[in-house]
């Protein structure tokens, strides 16, 4: 699973790009609607997830836990659709199927992480992203009557840690990718 996941390092600088832009977006107009707050997830959830899946099925080769980042991606996918199909959905609802794909995603980081443990030092940052999302869901679900602007600054903050996790995470693959070549 290492080297799949070191040679697919770009796979996380790319989803992690795609976060921190989602984040800046949800700062730099903290005006949007919620319509359009709406949109601008389901295109990140659903680029994520395709992500994902790209990543899982270059793993499949390699490694039996490909699956994990395939549901992973399965999960990106669906609520990104999910959000595109509904997007006259209410505040309270949105918060909710966030929250819960949050947390999901975050406990398919964590297994992904856990795995790679025997493999790799360092692995740690994989497994932060997971726990930004689980703890990100968590205050979701505790606090699901907070105003547009509350969630929108949520999201925001939220999309930029996972994604400077998530880049932290691709140059540490990257440089694995060369002493694994090498070995």
């Amino acid at each position: 699973m290492l080297t799949m996941l070191s040679k697919a390092w770009w796979v996380y600088l790319v989803r992690g790009l795609l976060a921190i832009l989602f984040g800046v977006l949800a700062f730099a107009r903290p005006g949007l609607t919620l319509a359009t707050l709406v949109i601008f997830f389901g295109a990140w959830a659903l680029a994520t997830g395709v992500f994902a899946i790209f990543a899982a099925f270059a793993a499949k080769k390699v490694h039996t836990d490909w699956w994990v980042l395939l549901l992973e991606g399965l999960l990106g996918i669906a609520v990104g659709l999910v959000t595109f199909w509904a997007p006259g959905i209410t505040a309270i609802s949105l918060l909710w199927y966030l929250a819960f794909w949050a947390i999901l995603s975050g406990i398919f980081e964590i297994v992904t992480a856990v795995r790679l443990r025997k493999e790799i030092r360092g692995e740690g940052w994989l497994m932060l992203a997971g726990v930004a999302s689980i703890v990100f869901g968590v205050l979701l679900l505790v606090r699901p009557g907070a105003g547009a602007l509350a969630v929108i600054t949520f999201i925001g903050a939220y999309a930029l840690v996972f994604g400077v996790i998530l880049l932290m995470a691709a140059f540490k693959l990257k440089g694995l990718q060369g002493r694994l070549v090498a070995a």
